[in-house]
């Protein structure tokens, strides 16, 4: 049974449903059952139509669920009777459901875990297993982001920059329990160039493909991280990165460039060069000048100092810090490298162990606790 083609026709089948009368809510709930039901009896009996089988699966279990409810004689007067079984509509709702899901009035994380549900067909529990957090919480997370959205109209427009932003939430979370949520972002954001016409969406799709290209040579033995510039270069997916990149281009020759055409130029810089001595740090630090016309983003800026450092000198990188807020996440690893990359040593060792004590993960804090040691042993002058 390919699990894949079943997560694929969810948001279709939810958009069936909302057409025949059910509100959002309820035919999520409904789809997810049917889902569920899916997995337990396709293996031994796949159905011919898979959608017209998870569609009349689904309005049953809407139908059953809204009979239930005696007292709402609204919601029982719009499913008295049942629309007959046959071929179902080819109108796709995908695009309105990534709107809906990522509505505005929705904080990040609820966004991120309504899109995983209705968009991208996972269980409450593969989503928990995720996030690492128990079902009984993502449940509730699921329900009041349900609970949120429930008065917005399904055919209203929403906003492609927030859709986008919680794509790139999914894929940074990475992978963790049985559902990789970088391979699963990629496949929704695959779905959503298909849907739409937009520059920024290719171009998000390019930056995704080129971090996910490195994704084997980021960690080493018992989960070590590989700084960009020790990585194994040779491990990289070109055909991953040859994807991303003849994206990029088409999605530029468009003339509309937005920040994730920006980071995914970047991307495709690093990706392009054989070795860290090797990448074209000038060019970076123009698209990172770019990017900060665009964001104005205190990270972008941080970024920037280091490709500076690297395309003019540590000192010169140092200097760009100063424009910088000493409260951001890595600004002492950063101020750290550049330090060590001007042969100032016993700071770099004391920046590293101070920004190992803030790191926000073990791997991280693992590495610059490593590096401080490193730079301790280094012979000095």
């Amino acid at each position: 049974m390919n699990e894949s083609l079943l997560r694929e026709l969810v948001p279709a089948v939810i958009g069936v449903l909302v057409r025949r009368g059910a509100d959002f809510a309820s035919a999520e709930d409904a789809v997810q059952e049917a889902l569920i039901r899916a997995l337990e009896t396709w293996s031994d009996d796949p159905p011919r139509d898979p959608k017209a089988w998870l569609v009349t699966a689904a309005w049953r279990k809407f139908l059953d669920a809204a009979r239930a409810e005696v007292s709402q004689r609204q919601r029982e007067r719009a499913v008295e009777v049942e629309p007959p079984l046959g071929p179902v509509p080819a109108t796709d709702d995908t695009l309105r459901l990534y709107f809906l899901c990522a509505h505005p009035s929705l904080p990040p994380a609820s966004a991120v875990a309504l899109t995983l549900r209705a968009v991208g067909g996972l269980t409450t529990r593969q989503i928990a297993a995720a996030y690492l957090v128990p079902e009984s919480t993502m449940a509730q997370r699921i329900t009041r982001a349900k609970r949120r959205v429930a008065g917005r109209r399904f055919d209203q427009r929403g906003d492609l920059g927030t859709v986008l932003r919680v794509l790139y939430l999914v894929f940074n979370e990475g992978y963790g329990g049985d559902v990789d949520l970088a391979a699963e972002a990629i496949r929704l954001t695959r779905h959503l160039v298909a849907l739409t016409d937009e520059p920024e969406v290719a171009g998000l799709l390019a930056l995704m493909l080129l971090h996910h290209a490195r994704r084997a040579s980021r960690t080493g033995p018992e989960g070590r991280l590989v700084p960009l510039a020790e990585q194994d270069r040779s491990r990289w997916d070109t055909g991953l990165i040859t994807e991303g990149i003849a994206l990029l281009r088409a999605a530029l020759a468009r003339d509309r460039l937005g920040e994730y055409q920006a980071q995914a130029a970047i991307a495709a810089l690093h990706a392009d060069a054989r070795s860290t001595s090797e990448t074209d740090w000038v060019q970076i630090v123009e698209w990172y000048d770019e990017l900060l016309l665009l964001t104005g983003s205190p990270m972008v800026r941080l970024n920037r100092a280091v490709a500076v450092g690297e395309a003019d000198g540590p000192q010169a990188g140092l200097a760009e810090l100063a424009d910088v807020s000493p409260d951001l996440p890595r600004y002492a690893a950063v101020r750290a490298y550049l330090h060590e990359r001007a042969g100032d040593l016993d700071r770099a060792a004391e920046l590293y162990a101070e920004a190992a004590r803030a790191a926000t993960s073990v791997p991280e804090r693992d590495h610059l606790t490593r590096e401080a040691a490193r730079v301790r042993h280094l012979p000095r002058p």
